[in-house]
């Protein structure tokens, strides 16, 4: 009979995410909830009367673009691995 090796290391468990994910989820966070909040508003008390404020460029080209940026930073902070240099 054979004796089995008593030495076998157990796995540790780790987190994916290390801080520096979480930082940059946070900051893309940021970002979209800010351009949301760019978005908002600009609608009419009374239906009949128009509000061109609707197409300002904050609403059409600003917020959009923080939306895409927090999108393509979240993105980011999901494929970064903090462990790059460490190994």
């Amino acid at each position: 009979m054979s004796k089995k090796n008593k030495n076998v290391q157990k796995p540790t468990k780790e987190f994916i995410f290390q801080k520096k994910n979480y930082l940059f989820l946070f900051i893309g966070l940021a970002f979209i909830a800010l351009g949301f909040i760019l978005m908002a508003g600009g609608g009419s008390d009374d239906p009949e009367v128009f509000n061109p404020n609707i197409y300002s460029f904050r609403r059409i080209r600003l917020a959009p673009t923080l939306v895409l940026i927090g999108l393509g930073i979240q993105i980011y902070a999901i494929l970064l691995n903090p462990n790059k240099n460490k190994e």
